[in-house]
């Protein structure tokens, strides 16, 4: 059962919401803190626009044969406008309502989205995170903040995405001949195990098992 660490409004407006960000970061773990990983599962939200609501889907895959174990949809109103850098308090809502009817809870989630590779170091990885206490990474397709070199066009090869000195995150070259992607910590996973886990669950696509099935559930393709 799913068991909240940290509660807080969601309504907030923006300057709120930005401070609520700043508060909880300090609890953002980025060292490895799990056990032994046998179901991982990917999130990731989808919006209809004209109805006014958020889908948010959970899709858990057996660690590492990524066969599927189980999936979750949960449609709410959408409440909190679109607002860069502030993407969880209009995703996490849905999200936390998806986790909560599963029937287990998984061992690492991967997020569509960024976790320390934000302004103010939380993006919805490390919302989610910290929020539930279960490891999450941040898996993105695009680049949200930070400086970053062209990794080789190896499958797995990764090079830093930095921001005033700090290493944020990876972009990881995930498959030969296509743009990388960007990992980053959400909490308690590690970076190199945060690239390690993505890249196991990667096969021929760009993206990996876990967020591309989440995005098929939540865009209702």
């Amino acid at each position: 059962m799913l068991s909240l660490q940290h509660e807080h409004p969601w309504d907030l407006p923006p300057a709120e919401a930005r401070e609520t960000q700043q508060r909880l970061s300090q609890f953002v773990e980025t060292a490895d803190r799990l056990g032994e990983v046998k179901r991982v599962a990917g999130v990731d939200v989808g919006f209809d626009k004209r109805a006014g609501l958020t889908r948010a889907a959970v899709v858990v895959l057996e660690f590492p044969s990524l066969e599927f174990r189980e999936q979750t949809l949960v449609t709410q109103p959408t409440r909190f406008p679109y607002v860069p850098g502030l993407l969880s308090f209009r995703e996490a809502p849905a999200i936390l309502a998806a986790l909560e009817s599963l029937q287990q809870l998984p061992d690492v989630i991967l997020c569509d989205g960024q976790g320390i590779a934000h302004p103010r170091r939380f993006g919805i990885a490390c919302h989610l995170g910290v929020l539930t206490d279960l490891p999450s990474i941040g898996v993105a397709k695009k680049r949200l903040i930070g400086s970053r070199d062209e990794p080789a066009d190896t499958r797995g090869d990764w090079a830093a995405l930095t921001h005033k000195g700090e290493t944020l995150g990876a972009v990881l070259r995930s498959r030969m001949g296509v743009k990388p992607i960007y990992v980053s910590c959400g909490h308690r996973v590690g970076l190199e195990t945060a690239v390690e886990l993505v890249m196991q669950c990667t096969t021929r696509y760009r993206l990996p098992e876990t967020t591309r099935r989440a995005d098929r559930l939540a865009s209702g393709k």
